[in-house]
């Protein structure tokens, strides 16, 4: 059959095809499928970076369903004083300032904007007209909550 030299070759060339004995990465595999010791804390890493990862989207897409709104409500409102604004003069008969503040407190109201009617200033003198109003959105986000300030501000005065 095979002769003792023989017999060490057969040995060591069926334990490179099942992977024994073969360098890998500075070290020597000893058993098919055996777990290497060095990497036995890195089990389940992963799993726990996949946690994190989808812990701190939930947290984005909360913080973005919570202030989002917030700020497109501000977009709109600023959009709306603008054309009010450039618009309040020249209908006829032309507005005057209660009718302004009366267009604009409804629309603060469609809006979901937590302003008082008197906070809205409406300055209409020598065919200009300057609009503002400052107000605060709470915001509370469960475990921090603070205040948004917003100055939307519109006039007709040409550059």
């Amino acid at each position: 059959m095979f002769s003792v030299t023989q017999w060490d070759c057969h040995r060591a060339s069926l334990k490179q095809q099942a992977g024994e004995g073969m360098p890998v990465g500075g070290r020597t595999v000893s058993k098919v499928g055996a777990v290497d010791s060095n990497r036995i804390g890195e089990r389940g890493g992963s799993k726990l970076n996949l946690i994190f990862t989808l812990f701190f989207l939930g947290a984005m897409v909360f913080i973005a369903v919570k202030m989002v709104p917030v700020y497109f409500a501000n977009y709109q409102f600023q959009d709306s004083i603008e054309s009010e604004s450039r618009f309040a003069l020249t209908g006829y008969p032309k507005k005057s300032s209660d009718d302004i503040r009366e267009d604009l407190w409804k629309k603060t109201q469609e809006l979901g904007i937590p302003a008082k009617k008197e906070d809205i200033r409406v300055v209409v003198q020598n065919g200009s007209v300057d609009l503002a109003l400052d107000y605060s959105v709470p915001i509370d986000l469960m475990v921090y909550q603070f205040t948004l300030q917003f100055h939307p501000h519109a006039d007709n005065h040409t550059i």
